[in-house]
């Protein structure tokens, strides 16, 4: 009894006494921190959960004949991606080069092994960080489809989006993130994707929407959402989801992640509220749909800053973008008569921007060390940096963009017959109903 008692002690010691020390060696050399590890790992899963968040916040604002088309677009996406960033998205985004890619040294995920990799984060395998990135890569383009929603041809859209993740959405990624990109080198401050992602993607949206042309019949019979608790299921999970998002990319379990957390519910609360309050006042109710896209548009904004900004700026940053996007959606939108059908353009590019810049203004190196000072404290370079940085990346998505619809459309075509957009997209491109029964 006494041996299996002292046996059962040298086994709970071997158990337990590592667990002590978060650290584990790999290659005899390289350091891994066990928290930082696993809570880029939950990041990770928590921003892949957004694309099929964003596939219920979009599918409830189509109609019911075509909400199984937007399910089957984010999909598709999660699938095609995850191939093309193992294989050559992320060596071209992230592989060190000071060229337009980062090149193809790191292609079939070469070199990226289980070891950290110290200039993007040297507590975490590699292959972590790699993982973490794949997840921005699949939403991305995934964001645009609500310019283009109930009227592309899915086999063009599947060419469309590998074509534009990687000669728009790679370059632009290792621009700004990666090692010798020339943005990153010149200052530009995007913690989490506000450039990368959000405008990047946005004025993708818009470009594809003025070149696909309106859905027919638009103007005498706009559609409403057809399934409202489809589009709060889908806010409330992107909600979820944008913390692994932001405080994630802090890529460690320390302040900056907690710091991140804190200011992306904030910013997203008073965005919500805020855009709540401009319904108000001005139509004399506020509404649930409302409330989902203040809400959305708060999370997009605080995205760039969130990592460099207290919570009394992410207040004003959620507080403002709602009045920024409100007026883009509700204002603009109807006055130059384009068909963004979503308001990939209105929500996501016009609150990139404002969060892109609102870093400028804002950012803090109370905050975070590592960063810069904005505008309003004392460093008013920052601010024309954060400037530049989104006329760039405007102007180069917005014009490849349209490069590649163009060639896409010359080669196969990309939009559905008149036919088939009044049958439905559901039916005409995948043979299957999202519902069965019909009220």
């Amino acid at each position: 009894m006494k041996k299996f008692f002292l046996v059962a002690l040298v086994l709970v010691l071997i158990l337990c006494v590592p667990a002590a020390f978060p650290v584990f060696a790999l290659d005899g050399a390289a350091v891994v921190n066990s928290g930082d590890t696993a809570w880029v790992l939950i990041s990770s899963a928590l921003v892949l959960l957004m694309t099929p968040a964003l596939a219920f916040f979009y599918g409830g604002m189509v109609r019911r004949k075509n909400m199984l088309s937007i399910l089957m677009q984010c999909f598709i996406v999660m699938s095609v991606l995850s191939i093309q960033w193992v294989l050559f998205g992320y060596s071209l985004s992230f592989a060190p080069g000071k060229g337009f890619w980062g090149g193809l040294g790191w292609a079939g995920l070469n070199g990226v092994g289980l070891e950290p990799y110290a200039d993007y984060a040297g507590t975490i395998p590699h292959q972590a960080f790699m993982i973490f990135q794949a997840m921005f890569a699949i939403i991305t383009p995934a964001l645009i489809i609500g310019a283009f929603a109930e009227r592309m041809k899915f086999s063009s859209f599947v060419v469309f989006t590998v074509l534009w993740a990687t000669f728009v959405y790679d370059p632009m990624c290792h621009w700004v993130w990666g090692i010798g990109g020339w943005l990153r080198n010149m200052g530009a401050l995007d913690f989490a994707g506000g450039t990368v992602v959000h405008i990047n993607a946005g004025i993708a949206a818009l470009a594809t929407a003025l070149v696909i042309g309106k859905r027919k019949n638009l103007d005498s019979n706009t559609p409403a959402p057809h399934n409202l608790p489809f589009i709060v299921l889908g806010t409330g999970l992107l909600w979820f989801g944008w913390f692994g998002f932001n405080a994630g990319s802090a890529l460690a379990a320390n302040g900056i992640a907690v710091n991140a957390f804190v200011v992306t519910n904030t910013a997203a609360a008073a965005a919500g509220l805020s855009w709540a309050l401009l319904e108000w006042l001005r139509n004399g109710k506020p509404t649930m749909f409302g409330v989902a896209s203040g809400a959305v548009a708060g999370l997009v904004a605080i995205t760039p800053a969130a990592g460099f900004v207290s919570v009394i700026p992410a207040i004003l940053i959620g507080i403002l973008v709602s009045i920024f996007c409100y007026t883009a959606v509700s204002v603009i939108k109807p006055k130059f008569g384009y068909d963004d059908s979503l308001d990939a353009f209105g929500v996501h590019c016009i609150g990139g921007i404002w969060g892109a810049l609102a870093t400028g203004l804002f950012a803090s190196k109370a905050v975070n060390p590592a960063g810069a000072n904005g505008l309003f404290f004392g460093n008013p370079q920052q601010f024309l940096i954060q400037l530049a940085t989104v006329l760039i990346c405007a102007a180069y998505a917005f014009a490849v963009t349209f490069i590649i619809y163009k060639i896409v459309d010359k080669v196969m075509g990309v939009r559905v017959s008149e036919k088939e957009e009044l049958i439905g997209l559901d039916l005409t491109q995948h043979r299957e109903r999202a519902y069965t029964v019909l009220e």
